[in-house]
């Protein structure tokens, strides 16, 4: 089977090596949100905005609005890796208690136990929610509006800057949605830094609309229940779950992810966490399930 990448999203690496269509595999190593609604009507609604350059303006108001944050301390990016990197080149050298997301390390300086602690919450790669006396000088929350039906902490009112990524709440990798919430000098200095026209297009066009479509407190309530279905169907096969709050569980289980893969299904390996044998394995949709736990009875009876 194919090796594992850095990170999740290797369906399409998979298709290719089982000779199939990328949408004929079920992709469980990119945790995206499993009850989203299909993003593909509202896109289609904006393609016109790929003719023009792009205007972040009315997309930046929509999600501050969304979260409730004041104007100018939400700086729209290029998907949660553009906020990492414009953020760890501004601060520069800070620090990570691994295990944690690998692109904090690759865009930092340097590491230095003096400068701001860097932590995904919920944490990534265990999927559980940072003690609320926690306390960090970046926050990535990712992941933290499924898991508690919130926009955010709100670190930022202790002085800690906070990122976040949409393309993981609205189920669409491929459109890259990110943005930092931070103090609006601090918002004034990373958008100097990002490059001209970072946003595309389509993406600043059809955001308020996608906007319009959530529903945080119901998506984390139908997130957790499939999450807890998961964790049934993974037990009845002889696999334990760790406890997660996040849209995402860990087992270890070291040949699980080449015998799911023969079966055109991917889970993550942890390995690039540190956790060799081990698999992080998003919580799919009720269709999903029902896959995979046709998948484990061919593979594991």
């Amino acid at each position: 089977m194919i090796p594992a990448g850095q990170h999740g999203g290797d369906g399409a690496r998979l298709a290719a090596a089982l000779g199939i269509g990328a949408d004929q595999v079920l992709d469980l190593s990119a945790s995206l949100n499993p009850v989203a609604p299909d993003p593909t009507p509202v896109l289609a609604a904006h393609l016109g905005a790929i003719g023009r350059y792009p205007a972040p303006e009315a997309a930046t108001a929509a999600l501050s609005q969304a979260i409730g944050v004041s104007d100018g301390r939400l700086l729209l990016t290029n998907g949660g890796a553009e906020a990492i990197a414009l953020v760890a080149a501004e601060l520069g050298p800070g620090w990570v208690e691994e295990p944690d997301f690998s692109l904090y390390r690759r865009h930092l300086p340097s590491l230095d136990p003096q400068g701001p602690v860097w932590q995904s919450n919920p944490h990534n790669p265990s999927g559980l929610l940072a003690a609320a006396t926690a306390a960090a000088g970046v926050w990535d929350e990712a992941f933290w509006p499924l898991a508690t039906g919130t926009w955010t902490r709100g670190d930022t009112a202790t002085g800690a800057v906070v990122l976040g990524s949409l393309t993981k709440l609205l189920a669409c990798p491929g459109l890259r949605i990110g943005y930092v919430l931070a103090p609006p000098d601090l918002v004034d200095r990373l958008a100097r830094r990002q490059p001209r026209w970072s946003v595309n297009g389509l993406a600043c066009s059809a955001l308020p609309d996608l906007l319009a479509t959530v529903d945080l407190a119901t998506w984390s309530k139908e997130t957790a229940r499939l999450r807890e279905q998961l964790v049934t169907v993974l037990h009845h096969h002889g696999l334990a779950a760790a406890p997660s709050d996040a849209n995402w569980v860990l087992v270890v289980a070291p040949d699980l992810r080449d015998e799911l893969a023969r079966q055109a299904i991917l889970v993550r390996d942890c390995a690039s966490f540190g956790l060799p044998g081990t698999v992080r394995i998003a919580v799919p949709t009720e269709d999903g399930l029902d896959r995979l736990g046709e998948a484990l009875t061919r593979c594991r009876g």
